[in-house]
């Protein structure tokens, strides 16, 4: 697919287009391979809890979740197991952003990776945000983040926009 038949939407005017207030991205599925290993990462290191392990059922595929949702992680090896992530110059996933609800929370899973001794790839201050980037085991890169209140976003008084990498 060239994504030529999309060319035609951007002709029409925004209005026509906008979308509701607050949406929000439910789950991310990744194809992973090696679902043992992809799991032990999101469980053990990013903290999810395992909602379904297809594994004990003959699948390859498993779902993860925080809190009481059905899943927020869907990782299978349906047609990538033992496949190698995609390299440089192709299209497809950039990263996926996981969003934690205050400073502390973030500051608790980035020093969970740490001490797994995981490296973090980069760290941002967006201005907006605070970023940390890593990847998973499969080559998948991983924002963990936390947005600050939506008075100081882009406030340069209050982002380290002179150290864009935030420490916590």
């Amino acid at each position: 697919m060239t994504g030529m038949k999309y060319l035609n939407f951007a002709t029409k005017a925004a209005s026509e287009v906008e979308t509701h207030r607050e949406p929000r991205i439910g789950h991310v599925h990744l194809r992973v391979a090696d679902v043992e290993r992809a799991t032990n990462f999101y469980r053990d290191v990013l903290g999810f809890k395992v909602v379904c392990y297809g594994p004990t059922m003959g699948l390859p595929m498993a779902f993860l979740a925080a809190g009481d949702y059905h899943h927020h992680i869907a990782l299978n090896a349906f047609d990538s197991k033992a496949g190698t992530p995609p390299p440089n110059g192709h299209t497809g996933l950039h990263h996926f952003a996981v969003l934690y609800p205050d400073l502390l929370s973030l500051s608790k899973v980035v020093g969970r990776v740490l001490e797994c001794g995981l490296p973090l790839r980069h760290t941002r201050d967006h201005g907006a945000t605070l970023s940390f980037y890593l990847q998973d085991p499969d080559g998948n890169e991983v924002e963990l983040y936390y947005d600050r209140p939506p008075a100081h976003w882009l406030d340069l008084r209050v982002s380290q926009s002179s150290n864009p990498s935030p420490s916590i």
